[in-house]
């Protein structure tokens, strides 16, 4: 079982607003063992809605549509799918028309003609109720594919989505189990990666498909299979070949599941209740706002010091002034004493810091744009680490510095 989304709006295709629903839309057809093999944005132009309806409906078995659904003169999706589906008239759905009324009396404002239209749907599709906004979605069959049109408001969407779409799609559909998961990976490239696990993907059975995700925190690796009979069957056995790959680069191996690399260093910290605490100059916060991106994270973190002045340095973390004199703010010595200072100050088991040049200006020939400090102290003593980035964009380096930093805390003291 195939689908596509057709994404409505020229908002979209200039780049004023994500397009979020797409990947809303994937996610719940994942679960429920449908495929999408096909996305499309197009504007609000009918004659580019229609030629795309026309393209996707004879390469999948239902097309998602959202957007174009309100009541202003750039909203054609209703009309264009009414000719399309040759409907005789539009009629006004009393469910849908009681809905708007509801809306308005509570919103406080007042009905007019342009309100009622929202509950115009063409005679020949179901309507979708939608209880958190004015338009309904509509439901279209023929020739034993289905056409479903969706409101393009993200939230509204994926309130029909998984109250009234998923649930019609089950009842009608038999569909194949479906089952992904993910490991992520971090510290090595991902041509590298790929050379030291060939002989593991080689011998992967024909019915797992891997995918290499890269991102700036890790590179994620993620095994589907599309056809198992039973979903924990399949999951389990996409688990052997993870634990399998884990004994191949057990130095690289973060962890199992679809998590980011702050929520494996949280989960750690958590079980090991361990604190941290960071001293931060080139990453301007950045590590701590990680940490603390993860719920829960008052019980393993203390707080940070955004150290940029080298004054500050001195004054609140302890470096001795000789030191930033003698070998720069950038420097092994520096880093190390960043890490003490913030640990003995905040009285935490661990503590993370991280000093470099972001760029693009401030580099120099021994120390160039990219070059970034960072230390990790623990119980027994600290670890350091000389990162060399290169002169990439300001926003990459202080990312990829800051992942590096929270994947030497996983590394280092006594986990």
């Amino acid at each position: 079982m195939t689908a596509a989304t057709l994404i409505i709006g020229d908002e979209i295709l200039i780049g004023q607003v994500a397009d979020i629903n797409s990947a809303a839309i994937s996610r719940c057809l994942n679960a429920l063992g449908i495929q999408v093999v096909q996305m499309r944005a197009v504007g609000d132009h009918a004659p580019s809605i229609s030629t795309a309806l026309s393209e996707l409906l004879p390469l999948v078995d239902i097309v998602i549509i959202t957007g174009g659904l309100g009541p202003t003169k750039d909203d054609k999706t209703k009309t264009i799918l009414a000719q399309y589906f040759g409907a005789k008239q539009m009629v006004i759905d009393p469910a849908a028309l009681q809905n708007v009324q509801r809306i308005a009396s509570q919103s406080g404002f007042e009905m007019n003609e342009l309100n009622r239209q929202q509950a115009l749907v063409p005679d020949v599709c179901t309507v979708l109720p939608n209880a958190l906004g004015t338009a309904p979605g509509m439901w279209f069959e023929r020739d034993g594919k289905v056409v479903i049109a969706l409101p393009g408001v993200p939230f509204e969407m994926e309130h029909i989505l998984h109250n009234e779409v998923a649930p019609r799609l089950q009842q009608q559909f038999a569909t194949p189990h479906i089952a992904h998961s993910t490991v992520l990976i971090f510290g090595i490239a991902e041509s590298m990666l790929a050379k030291q696990i060939e002989a593991w993907e080689n011998a992967l059975p024909a019915h797992l498909h891997l995918a290499y995700l890269p991102t700036a925190l890790g590179i994620k690796l993620r095994l589907s299979t599309y056809n198992g009979s039973d979903h924990a069957t399949s999951l389990h056995a996409i688990q052997q070949q993870f634990e399998s790959l884990q004994t191949i680069i057990p130095s690289y191996f973060v962890g199992f599941g679809d998590h980011t690399l702050e929520h494996f260093v949280a989960n750690i910290l958590c079980q090991k209740k361990y604190t941290v605490a960071t001293a931060e100059s080139c990453t301007g916060g950045n590590i701590a706002a990680l940490l603390t991106s993860v719920s829960g994270s008052s019980a393993y973190f203390k707080g940070g010091v955004v150290a940029y002045d080298n004054a500050v340095k001195e004054r609140v973390l302890g470096v001795a002034a000789g030191d930033i004199e003698q070998f720069g703010a950038v420097s092994r010595q520096v880093v190390t004493q960043m890490a003490q200072g913030v640990q003995r100050l905040m009285g935490t088991d661990f503590a993370i810091a991280a000093s470099g040049i972001a760029g693009p200006t401030g580099g120099t020939a021994d120390k160039p744009v990219g070059t970034v400090w960072l230390a990790a102290a623990h119980p027994t003593g600290v670890e350091t680490l000389l990162l060399q980035l290169g002169n990439a964009p300001r926003h990459r380096i202080v990312a990829r510095a800051s992942a590096t930093a929270l994947n030497l805390l996983r590394c280092v003291g006594t986990w």
